[in-house]
């Protein structure tokens, strides 16, 4: 069956939008209790690995492993970018700053898909794009400044704590890498293929790092129970409900739920984890958001396809 075949939702679309933002926005709470216990390469490892088994039954259904094998070369080349990498990133960052700060740095991938696509694909931004940029990285850059969801217990920055940070920016990097990736070499094939193949892709590519940085001992029930989640819902439920919202509202509706993201990861953190909420934190958020949707939302300079798929955690 076709991906075009898919039933659209009985509900309004802003159900779907909340749903979605949710579950992406409690990733982060979920690496963060699973990450300590199994170590950042192989929570990613097994949250790929989860997800792999949830969607590839549904591209089988409709009939889409035939393409995802005949396109392999590219697929595993962004389940490395779009996955692999940046979940060992997110859940490495989770153990060092706060979960509120990562979804925060998280929506920069919106500005680093723009800005790989213009080095690599000449999409040159028009002026709004470029304005949107430069305020987005600002925001960044202030909120790195304030230090303060940095900090470690004792209340001081340390060099952990820094490489976190510059693990989130090095993961949205690879997700704008991806998303170049798939609009080169994957644009005609059906995002439901490009998924699952490229979040087994990216589960065979993490198997030996993470057996051989397995956890010395047996992982706790809240553990598991959070990296399960996090592979069934966060990924493999979200791609789905993703797809289907695509194919109800458009790409560009879809792709704003990424603002949605960092308000309920700060819920989930302030409610589960007492991460502290701080006025500054929340002015740079709207920072980042801001630079984040001019640069994304501006209208294009030339006509083009999505840059998919739109991965957040």
């Amino acid at each position: 069956m076709p991906a075009s075949a898919a039933p659209k939702a009985p509900y309004p679309w802003p159900i779907d939008f909340f749903i979605l933002a949710a579950i992406w926005g409690s990733s982060f709470l979920f690496m963060r209790l699973a990450s300590p216990e199994f170590g950042p390469i192989a929570t990613a490892a097994l949250r790929v690995g989860i997800a792999a088994l949830v969607l590839l039954p549904v591209a089988m259904l409709r009939e889409q492993t035939g393409i995802m094998l005949q396109h392999w070369k590219a697929i595993l080349a962004v389940g490395f970018f779009n996955a692999g990498l940046p979940f060992v990133c997110f859940s490495f960052a989770v153990m060092h700053i706060s979960t509120g700060m990562t979804s925060m740095l998280n929506a920069t991938m919106p500005m680093f898909t723009a800005l790989v696509a213009w080095v690599w694909l000449g999409m040159r931004p028009g002026v709004w794009r470029m304005l949107g940029l430069l305020i987005g990285f600002g925001g960044v850059g202030l909120l790195v400044a304030t230090k303060s969801p940095a900090t470690t217990p004792s209340g001081e920055v340390g060099l952990m704590q820094w490489l976190a940070i510059g693990a989130c920016l090095v993961a949205t990097l690879c997700y704008g890498v991806a998303a170049s990736l798939s609009k080169k070499y994957l644009s005609h094939v059906p995002a439901l293929a490009t998924s699952a193949g490229s979040n087994f892709g990216a589960a065979l590519l993490l198997l030996v790092p993470a057996l051989w940085t397995h956890p010395a001992t047996m992982p706790g029930q809240t553990a598991w129970l959070a990296i399960t989640a996090a592979g069934v819902m966060c990924t493999g439920l979200a791609y789905i409900l993703y797809y289907r919202m695509i194919q109800t509202t458009g790409p560009a509706i879809t792709s704003t739920v990424t603002y949605l993201v960092p308000v309920f990861a700060l819920a989930y953190g302030y409610l589960f984890l007492k991460e502290q909420i701080t006025l500054a934190m929340g002015l740079s958020g709207a920072v980042i958001l801001l630079g984040t949707a001019l640069s994304t939302l501006a209208p294009a300079p030339q006509p083009a396809a999505p840059l998919q798929p739109a991965q957040n955690v």
